[in-house]
């Protein structure tokens, strides 16, 4: 099992920078998939990237390829996911979520079995 909290959330102006992370717990993390998700006010939850267990392989949605970054640190037990060039979009709840090592299917927020409860961010414009 994989306990999961992220952190480092807050209130940006557009064009600004964070750093998202999420600490996970338990013995199987390093061979878990992870996937960060958000969901806005008003609207459903959205995929938003994905690292493999070893952190060799990146997805990312289109509205964020290019502007977020997603890194891993196993040793740490710690996910990573860099957002820069902020836009109000962005605005949202976000998750993280672990998964087996499988690869696939990564933006199905079903495959994933664990996730944290959220972290805030806020963009102004």
């Amino acid at each position: 099992q994989v306990q999961l909290v992220e952190s480092g959330g807050g209130l940006m102006q557009a064009g600004g920078e964070l750093r998202l992370s999420c600490v996970a717990s338990g013995r199987t993390f390093s061979a878990s998939t992870i996937g960060w998700f958000r969901q806005a006010p008003g609207k459903e939850r959205e995929f938003v990237a994905a690292i493999s267990a070893s952190g060799g392989s990146t997805v990312y949605a289109d509205s964020v390829k290019g502007r977020f970054t997603i890194s891993r640190d196993n040793a740490k037990n710690t996910v990573y996911l860099q957002m820069n060039s902020l836009k109000p979009e962005d605005t949202a709840v976000y998750y993280c979520a672990a998964r087996g090592p499988i690869w696939g299917m990564l933006n199905t927020q079903r495959a994933y079995a664990y996730w944290g409860p959220g972290t805030q961010v806020t963009v102004s414009s």
